[in-house]
């Protein structure tokens, strides 16, 4: 992404020609910052409600002099990105391996993320942050999980974190999302992917594959290839 320019949307009930630095909600995938992707559809899909119609806000970001955290880079792992999720999302853990794989995984996968300008990976809404749940909790094997984190082809979100990148950002214009159409495609991408997720919830654990309890036993540290 250095020495270029993108184009980013967001999706929102209305329209948003200059983000606040500073605003947003704590708790998001990567904290408080404004999230974006780079495709202008999913954008109308995130914007919609069942009662209300919304906008892909279109921007484009000057990336010249920025730095990027790309969390689907060769180098990162999902156990990078599911630190980071751990860390910001309100997660109930339960006592027991639960707790003890939170901890492992945060003090051995985390990446310090909070030093970048931009933040570019997975989006994680509520179903989804379920599956990362059932992942800790030692039911999903790790390649299930990587599998079930690119259901529903929800894309990668593009995150400005910084005042630095907020400054980056021109806004463009705002596309119109009609609910009737936009939400029905949501709402189809999300019961597609639930589906899907069952049937790989639903398969019986398989000795070849690794769990969070075997990362924890074998001592697994960022940067290993597991």
């Amino acid at each position: 992404m250095a020495d270029m320019k993108i184009d980013i949307y967001h999706g929102s009930d209305h329209i948003i020609e200059q983000p606040v630095f500073g605003e947003g909600k704590p708790y998001n995938d990567y904290g408080r910052g404004f999230y974006c992707t780079e495709h202008a559809e999913l954008a109308k899909e995130w914007a919609c409600s069942a009662d209300n119609d919304g906008y892909a806000n279109h921007y484009t970001l000057d990336c010249n002099g920025l730095t990027v955290l790309n969390l689907n880079a060769p180098e990162y792992t999902i156990l990078n990105w599911l630190t980071i999720l751990l860390e910001n999302r309100k997660f109930n853990v339960a006592d027991g391996l639960p707790q003890r794989a939170k901890t492992y995984l945060l003090e051995n996968f985390m990446v310090d993320y909070k030093k970048y300008d931009v933040i570019i990976g997975y989006r994680a809404n509520d179903s989804y942050f379920s599956y990362a749940g059932d992942f800790v909790n030692g039911t999903l094997s790790l390649s299930d999980l990587s599998e079930a984190m690119r259901l529903g082809k929800l894309g990668e979100q593009v995150v400005l974190k910084s005042k630095k990148a907020f400054e980056a950002l021109s806004f463009v214009e705002a596309i119109k999302a009609p609910r009737l159409e936009y939400f029905a495609k949501y709402k189809t991408r999300d019961e597609e992917a639930r589906a899907k997720y069952r049937q790989i919830a639903s398969k019986p654990v398989a000795e070849d594959e690794i769990y969070v309890l075997d990362i924890i036993r074998n001592n697994w540290k960022n940067g290993q290839s597991i």
